[in-house]
């Protein structure tokens, strides 16, 4: 049910943020590449991530080589042809930048959850319509 002006209701309202980590103006990490280089290790194919997370093959490969480009260094490891399945893994880097990610996120949501949810109430409590 949605709070109106003229409800007697009190507003549910929760800050929202995105996170992104740059090098020299340059997206590196946010959470769009975690979940491609998630699908990456999840299926060890390039063309099965694109697949998985719903964008094309030249989308993730270009999106993995910007950001293994602002880095200096590599987040995923393939083999060109070759009859195993897993042809393309997560380099220990981009693991741990995964892991790191996800702290970090969970981290500053709870920060801005603690903090502004707690300015924001103080300040719909102030403005509040007497019952």
């Amino acid at each position: 049910m949605t709070a109106t002006k003229s409800s007697n209701m009190p507003m549910t309202v929760r800050p929202r943020v995105k996170l992104w980590l740059e090098s020299q103006e340059e997206s590196v990490l946010c959470s769009g590449l975690c979940s491609m280089l998630r699908a990456v290790e999840e299926t060890g194919s390039i063309k099965h991530a694109a697949k998985q997370v719903d964008r094309s093959y030249r989308f993730v490969w270009a999106r993995i080589k910007e950001a293994e480009e602002a880095l200096g260094q590599t987040l995923v490891e393939t083999q060109v042809g070759g009859s195993g399945a897993n042809r393309s893994e997560l380099t220990d880097l981009a693991r741990d930048l995964l892991r790191e990610f996800d702290d970090l996120r969970s981290e500053v949501y709870h920060l801005v959850d603690n903090v502004f949810t707690k300015r924001l109430n103080k300040t719909l409590s102030k403005h509040q319509r007497p019952k």
